[in-house]
């Protein structure tokens, strides 16, 4: 699925969350940002994962790191849905998916025979650098961000060690 790898550099993009503010990953550094691709608001899935990391994010900027969501969703479904899930993080939106092209998640899907394309369900973590420190694809929503918080512990453990 995704054309990239851990070492990579993180494709930039700056994009719109559903209140209007734009959010560009260059401006983040050196804080690491969870990215992470859902296909659709309001889902059962992309509900679950959305909560997991509403409940994992104070952790997840105690350690310095930011999360972001990003779907085609427009910013109106958006809004219903970080109210709705109480979400404490941005949604942004891709409408011309082009980030998730440029991440390599915009795919085909077939479901029920129909075939249509949309996001796949990954996650990137980029590090403080611009860099991609971890990549996972075919997520399972459960657990996904525990695992994406003890990367970062992880991340950070090893940059710390490195630097002492």
């Amino acid at each position: 699925m995704s054309q990239l790898h851990v070492g990579d550099p993180a494709p930039d993009f700056e994009l719109p969350d559903d209140t209007g503010t734009t959010h560009r990953l260059s401006a983040q550094r050196p804080r690491p940002v969870v990215v992470y691709f859902y296909p659709k608001d309001m889902t059962p899935g992309c509900t679950t994962e959305a909560c997991e990391f509403r409940d994992a994010n104070a952790d997840i900027r105690a350690l310095g790191a930011e999360v972001w969501g990003i779907s085609p969703d427009a910013s109106t479904s958006h809004a219903k849905f970080r109210e709705q899930q109480a979400l404490t993080f941005p949604l942004l939106v891709d409408a011309g998916h082009g980030v998730a092209e440029a991440y390599g998640v915009w795919v085909e899907k077939n479901r029920y025979g129909r075939t249509y394309w949309g996001n796949a369900r990954a996650t990137f973590l980029v590090d403080g650098d611009g860099r991609i420190a971890r990549v996972w694809e075919n997520v399972k929503p459960e657990g996904h961000a525990q695992a994406v918080l003890e990367a970062i512990r992880e991340m950070q453990t090893g940059a710390a060690s490195s630097a002492g």
